[in-house]
This record gives structure tokens, C-alpha cells and sequence, in this order.
């Protein structure tokens, strides 16, 4: 071969390496401008790509984490309920209806993180909320008589649940002392456990430290099951002033669910005793099944007495 033809093929081999080379990183930008191997998927976005924790996702939902399973998260506000089961194949249920399956899940550094897409898709499935600002508490100044009808020997009437009339009055009386307390009453209890105290003791508790109120709490009872609903009482000869004050109670007493009866005169002793203003309380019939299973659970006792509160303070005012 002479040198001359030697020259041309080495530069023939040059170019075709080039091609070659020049092929290869074609294919290869090519291939990276293709859509995905799943045969047209949309290419990962940001919440795809991000992961987020379960308080992540109830803060920016205005929700609350309520509960913490190894299976599964539940998260809350007063409108909505979610919850989102992590295992795998979990679905996520707003308001029990799934809408679809949670996605990957994975647990990094002993905390298990979600998909940041699950923030649009359940936000998207929620009922609107919009909270409301908190009330203002009612406060006042004033020194209360705080009487829980009954105890000791006398256990006042039995409730059909089994209770006896003298446990419910001490527990409603006990939350209606730190209620008031906190609201910034003076707040003396005529009794403090199931002791029996005179009727006349009671009244005089009121009478020895000049109570703005005296307020007897007690518990209904009739043979008529059916009957229902609270009643307030004052003394046959109370003055307009007093009755005016179980008006005020009565009405706040109405935002605990129950029935009002009204306001009505009788001369109970401890009415007739007290000197200042005095109201006694029927809060409900607990020979009626539905309200004697109120009256002895502890959280409607609460809204009870929360009521309660706010209509003594209505009247210190």
C-alpha cells in the first residue's frame, strides 16, 4: 500500500469513529426527551417528589392529629374526619369516603413520611370550615352559696340508672365551684362530700357571710317517666330582684340541651331560711332515662355547670 492511500483510510477510520460517537450521544439526549417507561406518564412534580410527616399535613389542613396507630392517622376538625392508613395498598377516607390509595409510603429516621400530593387531594375532598372566634367568658365579683342538695343518710331520690339523686348534685356542685373560682367568685360549698347537713345549717352558711346568692342544686323526680326538662324555684314571698335572678340562670341553662319548666315559687325550707337572694335548681328528671343518663355523665355535668356559671355571673353583674 502506498503512503498516500495509508493516509486516506486512517482518516476514513476518524470519521467514522466520529459518527459513531456522534450517534450514540444523539440516542442518548433523544432517549432522555422521551416521555417514561410506563408508555406516556406524566413526568414527577414538586408534591410528587415531596414528603411530608402527618402534623405537616393537619397544620396546612387546619386539622388536628387526634390519633397515632401503627396502621393508620386520624386527623380532625369540627367538619371533617380523616384518615389515612399507612400500610401498604392503604387507602386515605375523608369523612368515610376513600379517595384512593395513600401512595408511597416510607419511614425515615423513625418517622413516617407521606406523600406531599395527599395535602391537595384530601383538602380537595373536605367540607368547608371556618373556625369561630372563642366567646368571651362571663366573669364577675361576688361571694356564692353553693348548696348540693341531700347527702350522707338522706340520699335523696333514686335515679333509674342507679344512681342516687345526693352523688349527682355534690359532683355538678364541685364543677360549678371551680367554674365560678376561676371566673373570680367566692364560692362557699355547704357541703364538701356525702355528709348530711341540716336544712337550716344550709340556709345559715348563706346568712353568716351575707351571700350575694344561694344556689340549691338538686335533682327531679316524677312517677310519669316522660317527664323531662329543669325547673327553677324561689321562695313564695322572693322579691322581683330574685326572681329575675333564676330567670337569668334559666336562660343560660338552656344552652345545655335540656327543657326548661320556668321559674316557680315554693317554699322550700332553705328558700324560705336564706335572708339574700336564693334559688334552688331542679337540673332535670333522672326518673326519665334519657336525662338521668346526662345528669351522671361527666361531660354533660360539665356543659352543665359551665351553663349554670354563666347565668350566676349574668346576675353578679
Amino acid at each position: 500500500m502506498q503512503s498516500g492511500e495509508m493516509a486516506d483510510n486512517r482518516a476514513i477510520v476518524r470519521s467514522s469513529r466520529r459518527l459513531t460517537i456522534g450517534l450514540v450521544l444523539a440516542g442518548v439526549l433523544v432517549a432522555g426527551c422521551q416521555p417514561g417507561q410506563q408508555g406516556g406518564e406524566r413526568p414527577p412534580v414538586a408534591d410528587d417528589l415531596r414528603t411530608v410527616n402527618v402534623y405537616e399535613i393537619a397544620q396546612a389542613l387546619g386539622l388536628k392529629v387526634t390519633d397515632i396507630t401503627s396502621t393508620h392517622f386520624t386527623l380532625k376538625n369540627p367538619a371533617n374526619i380523616v384518615m389515612i392508613f399507612t400500610y401498604s395498598g392503604g387507602h386515605v377516607y375523608v369523612n368515610a369516603t376513600s379517595i384512593g390509595e395513600v401512595g408511597d409510603v416510607r419511614v425515615v429516621d423513625g418517622s413516617t413520611r407521606l406523600p406531599g400530593s395527599l395535602i391537595g387531594r384530601i383538602r380537595s375532598a373536605m367540607q368547608a370550615y371556618r373556625e369561630t372566634p372563642v366567646p368571651t367568658v362571663p366573669t364577675a365579683s361576688g361571694r356564692v352559696v353553693i348548696d348540693a342538695g341531700h347527702g350522707g343518710k338522706d340520699p335523696g331520690a333514686p335515679a333509674v340508672n342507679g344512681y342516687d339523686e345526693k352523688t349527682i348534685n355534690l359532683q355538678v356542685a364541685q364543677k360549678l365551684r371551680s367554674i365560678l373560682n376561676a371566673r373570680g367568685v367566692y364560692v362557699v360549698m355547704t357541703r364538701e362530700g356525702d355528709t348530711f347537713v341540716e336544712l337550716e345549717e344550709r340556709a345559715d352558711v348563706a346568712n353568716r357571710m351575707g351571700a350575694d346568692l344561694f344556689v340549691s342544686l338538686h335533682a327531679d323526680t316524677a312517677s310519669d317517666r316522660s317527664v323531662r326538662g329543669y325547673t327553677l324555684y324561689v321562695a313564695d314571698a322572693a322579691p322581683w330582684s330574685t326572681v329575675k335572678m333564676a330567670e337569668a340562670i334559666e336562660n343560660a341553662m338552656g344552652a345545655a340541651g335540656l327543657s326548661s319548666r320556668g321559674v316557680r315559687r315554693a317554699n322550700y325550707k332553705v328558700l324560705v331560711r336564706t335572708q339574700g337572694p336564693a334559688v334552688l335548681i331542679e337540673m332535670g328528671f333522672i326518673s326519665n332515662s334519657r336525662e338521668a343518663s346526662l345528669l351522671t355523665d361527666g361531660a354533660f355535668q360539665n356543659r352543665l355547670a359551665q351553663a349554670i356559671a354563666d347565668g350566676i355571673c349574668a346576675c353578679l353583674k
